[in-house]
């Protein structure tokens, strides 16, 4: 007999606080014992979105959903800002066919990489905790709790090993689709569904575009390097741990385009009706 939804989604919040308690102690632990105050810019990744939370909810709405997705918007954008300037920082050092060695990948850092991990870290920790607190979320399994559980114990394990950061930050490139899914739902949100509207319909375009390019096609393609280059890694945990993530992170993305494809589907029938 399944458990009453209550009991359930109970459950799934005392599980996932649980998790984010222990990542929030080790990280603590490793700062304060270990003297790693290079995972310095996670902490003031955390207090920068919260701040921003406070601030999206005292100047424009204290609707929690819609906070939740603006502070969202906020960090996609200045992720994808981040992971480009940090690629095109490096072509231009290194050139566009070293970059991408193994050599590079897994045990090289570029130039902003480790920070720029740390503070996206930072973000996926205080969204974690926002989503429980407002309970913003769906399901015994939640994909959205789930899929930041495992960018936390990937990206953490990745900085207290100083290794694969340069594989997490081409990761990241999916924030570029991440801009137009919380555009759409912020759109949504403040009222604007004319499915007609042209500024909709560039909306889809990009949103497609950028969903099969810079998420499903650029996750895919880490996958293979991963595969391809699996004799390079030797017998440490580091290869099981990113095939795993990546896993995790290909079975979501097929999951996100099922769910945008009926969401395209929904307002499709939308405009036939209005017509």
């Amino acid at each position: 007999m399944a458990p009453p939804r209550g009991r359930a989604k109970g459950d799934t919040a005392v599980f996932f606080a649980a998790t984010l308690v222990l990542w929030g102690v080790s990280v603590a632990f490793e700062m304060t014992f270990n003297r790693r105050s290079e995972l310095a810019p996670v902490v003031a990744g955390f207090f920068f979105f919260q701040a921003a939370n406070w601030a999206v909810r005292f100047s424009l709405s204290r609707d929690p959903l819609f906070v939740n997705t603006a502070v969202s918007l906020l960090h996609s954008t200045v992720t994808t800002t981040s992971v480009v300037l940090i690629l095109i920082n490096q072509w231009m050092i290194k050139g566009l066919g070293n970059m991408f060695e193994h050599e590079q990948l897994f045990g090289g850092t570029w130039l902003g990489a480790y920070s720029a991990l740390c503070f996206s870290c930072g973000y996926f920790a205080y969204d974690q905790l926002d989503m429980l607190r407002y309970h913003l979320y769906s399901g015994w399994i939640p994909g959205i709790l789930v899929h930041h559980l495992i960018l936390l114990v990937c990206f953490t394990l990745a900085l207290y090993r100083n290794v694969t950061i340069n594989y997490l930050i081409l990761s990241l490139i999916c924030e570029f689709h991440s801009i137009f899914l919380h555009m759409r739902k912020v759109r949504r949100m403040a009222g604007f569904r004319d499915a007609k509207s042209r500024v909709v319909k560039v909306e889809w375009v990009l949103n497609w575009t950028t969903f099969f390019v810079t998420r499903l096609g650029c996750h895919v393609l880490i996958t293979y390097k991963l595969i391809s280059d699996a004799p390079k890694f030797g017998r440490g945990i580091e290869l099981p741990l990113a095939l795993f993530g990546m896993a995790g992170m290909n079975l979501l993305n097929i999951i996100l385009g099922r769910d945008l494809y009926g969401a395209y589907k929904r307002e499709k029938n939308q405009q036939r009706r209005q017509e």
